[in-house]
């Protein structure tokens, strides 16, 4: 009786440990943007500074352009741009 079990248990561990280490890499593999294929990706986040307890400022490249946005919580808003390399312009409505 306390064979089997150890038996079962020999047999069992190994197997469920498998599934669970099987399933998380299986899992990062097939997350979108990761290893597979390593696409280029049309937008990248540069660089986000926290600002109060729910706001920040990102800076977003696209298109080759600098986008300085302000992130808060229903709210999401662009505040200047510039080319990848260039000086920040202010948008007309501020």
């Amino acid at each position: 009786m306390m064979l089997d079990y150890l038996l079962r248990l020999l047999l069992l561990v190994p197997l469920v440990g498998g599934l669970a280490y099987g399933s998380l890499w299986l899992w990062r593999k097939l997350q979108p943007g990761m290893a597979i294929g390593n696409r280029e990706r049309a937008l990248k986040v540069v660089d986000a500074i926290p600002m109060g307890a729910t706001g920040r400022l990102a800076v977003v490249e696209f298109a080759n352009r600098h986008i300085l946005i302000s992130v808060s919580r229903g709210r999401i808003e662009k505040i200047a741009e510039a080319p990848a390399d260039g000086a920040f312009v202010l948008p007309d409505d501020i």
